[in-house]
């Protein structure tokens, strides 16, 4: 497997570097702990720190995207999931969650968050004209039945 070497700093000496929880083998996804404690409110969605930026090189981008276990035990959501971090932003990774469920949660220095996706993207330059026809054509929303 072929592997990608990124800058990481860490903004404060407690941070986590994020890691594979099976190796690059086996996830995709890197766990992202937080710095921080934060109450999470039932509906109100809050930033997590956690204490890290990145350097990542043009043509990749980190997708956070959210915890199946938070999800699935606590109905802990990411709002703008997958969030987007640009080769070009320097500044702390900052995670925001979101509580769906009816009771406040807790979330503890150390804590594993979200999971982040290292993926590379294209640059695409517009070309302006008429389209090829498709089978489905316009059809959209609900267009390949129930």
């Amino acid at each position: 497997m072929n592997s990608t070497r990124i800058r990481i700093k860490r903004l404060v000496s407690e941070a986590v570097l994020p890691r594979y929880a099976h190796g690059a083998g086996e996830d995709a996804g890197m766990d992202l702990c937080s710095v921080e404690d934060a109450l999470l409110e039932p509906g109100a969605p809050r930033t997590v720190a956690t204490g890290l930026s990145i350097e990542l090189p043009p043509g990749f981008e980190a997708q956070i995207r959210p915890r199946s276990g938070l999800a699935l035990k606590y109905a802990i959501t990411l709002p703008n999931s997958p969030a987007t971090i640009d080769p070009g932003y320097r500044g702390e990774i900052r995670v925001i969650l979101l509580n769906l469920g009816r009771e406040p949660y807790q979330v503890h220095r150390g804590d594993r968050i979200a999971q982040m996706v290292i993926a590379r993207y294209e640059a695409v330059e517009w070309e302006e004209g008429e389209l090829n026809g498709t089978r489905r054509g316009e059809g959209g929303f609900g267009s390949s039945g129930r």
